[in-house]
């Protein structure tokens, strides 16, 4: 069966008497959105500050290939395996964005028997935060206009303006456009660009806020703009941040869902991490944290990416303590870093898998040595793994000092996963030290950049314009203890998406950087990185449906 008709058959639980029972959670700190899903209370969430908390643990993968490793599929798994052995486990997952599921990567709720329901529901309009998100941004952006429109009383220089208008879908035709056309009536003609709502300074503030008053204070902290004279512009100046926060006072409640097995899963925020900071929601993190033993949370693509920024913006940020990380690998994405075509990924090819391995190891080394996390890697299967495939895979992790596990979730639920479970509770109590970030916050916006680069990437140096560097340096004066946020191809450690394996001594070129201020970060956008994606020749769209009956075919 395929992954929708699997979630179709499932055997869900209404979700207020899943959460009373199995997590202790009344029905009257939930507010329903049908049977399935709900969004748990604020006022519930400041409740459980007392509590303890459980341990976290980090799912991260190699370097994406068109083979697939299984991040999500893998932490859903996990938290399954997790609760069959005795541990009480929630997983904590983002939010899919509408622009790749009609894209090119499909939805982002697991796969296989692996998997959060109602599945549909996640991959489309799920509770409507991402068009909460949507709206929030672009009201700033019509009041910016507006402004200008009506006397321009701070003395906004149109040419200035730092913020632009967000969708959630992949729109190419939407990077460069132009405003006002038509006459005075309709403002004033400027250039403009849209970037995909993912890629929002308002869904990086949703996800690192604490409360409705953090969020409101991030939101009002936004520069959008400069005047003539160069001075900054913000959100409150404009008096934008209220109504903002009114429009995400119901998305900033963290949603819950469950899993195939009836295993509560938050799914919450959903930032990209090849341009943004790929985390879910600091509230939805901390809140499971509250609730579980275990946490298990994914970061976007490679351990380069969603890793690095979990580690350096998230748990800075939120002050929380990974204790431990789980690398998901399959043999075929590595035998594509090895250089085996896509068509031929189902033949046994040991000496290319043995190539592909340098893309595992730069990982496994960044985790264990730059993030200080203990490394599990799990080996997702697939069918046409082969008996010799996985004794090279696993002797070869064996001989770098760590642990390989092979996992079957994906076929068998959390069954499949139970010896990673016991290998994941084993790495956290031999675990007796804290995590590591690459860079500290004294030092410069540059060497940031630099310490992410050379240390994560392999590469010798970054490089940028003139210009590029006086805007570091400028923001050195009143940011510099701002982490930094690096968007870049998710493909590869450099920025050429083609450099398979694990390339080095390349040079990193950061083309552009951006002020998120109300983030508390600064964006570095490397190489020929977009932050508005494009469809793909043949979009998934295509394939997607609705029958008579409303059921949705073609999700996947």
């Amino acid at each position: 069966m395929s992954d929708i008709e699997i979630a179709q058959k499932a055997n869900k639980k209404r979700i207020l008497e899943l959460a009373s029972a199995r997590y202790g959670i009344d029905a009257e700190h939930l507010e329903p959105y049908g049977h399935y899903k709900a969004k748990l209370s604020l006022e519930y969430i400041d409740s459980l500050q007392s509590r303890s908390d459980g341990q976290l643990v980090l799912v991260t993968a190699i370097s994406p290939t068109p083979a697939g490793e299984g991040k999500t599929t893998t932490t859903v798994g996990l938290g399954d395996a997790l609760n069959r052995i005795g541990k009480r486990a929630i997983i904590c997952l983002r939010e899919p964005s509408l622009g790749p599921c009609f894209g090119v990567k499909g939805g982002a709720a697991g796969g296989g028997y692996a998997q959060v329901v109602p599945m549909e529901d996640i991959n489309l309009h799920f509770t409507g935060d991402f068009h909460a998100i949507g709206a929030a941004h672009n009201l700033l952006s019509a009041m910016i206009d507006n402004h200008i429109n009506h006397g321009n009383a701070l003395g906004i220089d149109p040419r200035l303006i730092a913020w632009k208008r967000v969708v959630d879908m992949n729109d190419r035709a939407l990077r460069k456009i132009v405003l006002g056309l038509g006459g005075t009536a309709n403002g004033y003609v400027r250039e403009e660009g849209y970037d995909i709502t993912v890629a929002s300074e308002v869904m990086a503030i949703f996800c690192l806020a604490t409360s409705l008053h953090d969020l409101r204070d991030r939101l009002g902290n936004i520069v959008v703009a400069y005047t003539t004279d160069r001075k900054p512009v913000r959100a409150r100046d404009l008096k934008a941040h209220g109504a903002m926060a009114a429009l995400l006072k119901d998305a900033i409640k963290p949603n819950v869902v469950q899993t195939l097995e009836n295993n509560l899963a938050f799914v919450h925020g959903g930032p990209f991490a090849n341009i943004a900071h790929g985390c879910n929601s600091v509230t939805a993190t901390k809140t499971a944290l509250k609730l579980a033993d275990y946490v298990i949370t994914e970061a976007g693509f490679g351990a380069d990416l969603g890793a690095e920024k979990f580690v350096d913006i998230k748990c800075r940020m939120a002050g929380l303590a990974p204790k431990a990380a789980v690398l998901v690998a399959t043999i075929r994405a590595l035998k594509y870093h090895g250089g085996v075509k896509k068509d031929q990924l189902n033949k046994e090819n040991l000496e290319a898998l043995t190539r592909g391995l340098t893309n595992l190891d730069r990982h496994v080394h960044n985790i264990t040595e730059n993030y200080g996390l203990p490394c599990v890697v799990c080996v997702n299967h697939f069918t046409h793994d082969t008996d010799s495939e996985i004794a090279l895979l696993k002797e070869h992790v064996t001989r770098i000092g760590g642990t390989a596990v092979v996992a079957r979730h994906w076929a068998e639920g959390g069954a499949g996963a139970e010896e990673l479970a016991r290998a994941v509770v084993a790495a956290i109590e031999h675990n007796s030290g804290t995590h590591r970030y690459v860079y500290s916050d004294e030092d410069s916006l540059w060497d940031k950049l630099n310490r992410i680069a050379t240390r994560i990437y392999g590469a010798n140096e970054i490089t940028a314009s003139a210009r590029v560097r006086a805007q570091l340096a400028e923001w050195d004066q009143d940011y510099r203890h701002f982490p930094v946020c690096m968007a870049k191809t998710q493909m590869s450690f450099s920025t050429d998406p083609n450099a398979l394996g694990a390339p080095s001594g390349h040079s990193v070129e950061i083309r552009e950087v951006r002020l998120a201020a109300g983030a508390g970060f600064v964006v570095a956008i490397a190489g020929d990185m977009m932050t508005m994606p494009g469809l793909p020749k043949v979009p998934a769209a295509e394939n997607i449906d609705v029958d008579a009956a409303g059921n949705i075919t073609g999700l996947f």
